[in-house]
């Protein structure tokens, strides 16, 4: 018995396979560092130990400047010990504080730039504004103006710098001669003012900073909330009171 070939439209006509695309390279993973950074938790870790390592700056500073009131002898050993002598001879000279500075250069760098990502998450979260006046029982005013206190407190960091680092801002500046400068700055009633308002926000941003830096840690527990508003607030407190007593004292004549 003869086999047929079938004819052709007996044929099934099967479709071509697609062809296939070529599997991509696996990305390059990021360190370990910047995955956690990459994260809305990790960037609030790391505003909470920037802003840790800022406090820690803050009270040292304030320290230093009281040493106003004991005279001109007093302010400026202080800071010719800074320049000269901190960590001596254990690192050269001024070694020391350009590696404070240096530490607290790149905090502020982080602590901004965390601040401006978390910042771009919330606004991708909401898109829409909201339709209704929020309610603002939780969200109190130190916690809603943080962006803003932080942006003006920066700009005066810049301001202070070019008056008593750089000195381009204070007239007749005198490297080494810190009681000088720091007279001659704060004599001059709009700098003294400007310098204590700077300080009253600062203040602010240290308070809601304190206050959320224990739930940015994940040390968060309602039983002790007392205990962080009462350190957020004796903190700022001592610090803003310590830091604008020298413009009041320059402008009151007790110290000249």
């Amino acid at each position: 018995m003869s086999t047929q070939t079938p004819a052709p439209s007996d044929v099934e006509e099967r479709p071509e396979p697609e062809p296939i695309a070529p599997t991509p390279m696996a990305r390059r993973s990021k360190p370990w560092l910047l995955e956690v950074y990459s994260t809305a938790v990790g960037k609030k870790y790391v505003m909470a130990i920037t802003g840790i390592i800022g406090l820690g700056y803050i009270v040292a500073h304030m320290i230093g400047n009281l040493k106003a009131f004991f005279g001109p002898t007093a302010l400026n050993e202080y800071g010719e010990w800074l320049r000269e002598s901190l960590l001596y001879p254990i690192l050269p000279h001024t070694w020391a504080l350009w590696g404070m500075r240096a530490v607290l250069i790149l905090a502020v760098v982080l602590h901004v730039h965390a601040a401006y990502g978390l910042t771009r998450v919330n606004m991708a979260a909401r898109p829409v504004p909201y339709q209704s006046k929020r309610d603002y029982v939780a969200a109190n005013f130190a916690a809603r103006t943080m962006r803003w206190t932080g942006v003006i407190v920066f700009a005066f960091i810049i301001y202070h710098l070019a008056d008593f680092t750089w000195g381009v801002a204070n007239p007749g500046f005198e490297r080494g001669e810190v009681y000088r400068n720091l007279v001659a700055s704060f004599e001059r009633w709009p700098v003294a003012v400007t310098y204590i308002i700077a300080n009253v926000l600062l203040g602010v941003h240290i308070y809601h900073g304190i206050w959320s830096m224990f739930q940015s840690l994940g040390i968060n527990n309602r039983r002790f909330n007392h205990l962080r508003k009462a350190l957020a607030v004796g903190f700022t407190v001592v610090v803003i009171g310590g830091f604008i007593a020298v413009p009041i004292a320059a402008l009151a004549g007790i110290i000249d």
